[in-house]
């Protein structure tokens, strides 16, 4: 299967869970090619994100063209296009394509990575 045109995630790269995430999701099962970007690099996408009012210290994001999708949006969407092969997947899918689900569950994580982060010296984005 081809990748979905412009499919980006963006996503705090400094954050070990972010990162980690981004990286077991197997996205690339489903839809092909996805391009990983750490919001702490100085990307285009980035900087648009930000010039349309995304505070990427809450939340990451998911670009595809024009569409995006942010915080538990982001989450659930992906859960949407995600294989259910891997105990991860199957985990992830279970709970994030329940949007009520996650808009409850996603203020839990970003706590949790705000604290981590505090924890481990790192800087807000």
């Amino acid at each position: 299967m081809s990748a979905k045109p412009g499919l980006q995630i963006v996503y705090d790269g400094e954050c070990p869970f972010c990162a980690r995430y981004v990286r077991l999701l197997r996205l690339r099962d489903a839809v092909g090619e996805v391009q990983l970007i750490d919001a702490r690099g100085g990307h285009a996408v980035v900087d648009r994100l930000q010039a349309e009012g995304f505070d990427l210290n809450q939340g990451m994001a998911l670009v595809m063209g024009e569409q995006v999708w942010f915080g538990d949006a982001c989450m659930h969407q992906l859960a949407c296009m995600s294989t259910p092969s891997g105990l991860f997947n199957r985990l992830s899918v279970a709970i994030f394509r329940r949007p009520a689900l996650a808009r409850v569950l996603y203020p839990v994580l970003r706590t949790g990575r705000a604290m981590t982060l505090r924890v481990m010296g790192r800087r807000p984005i």
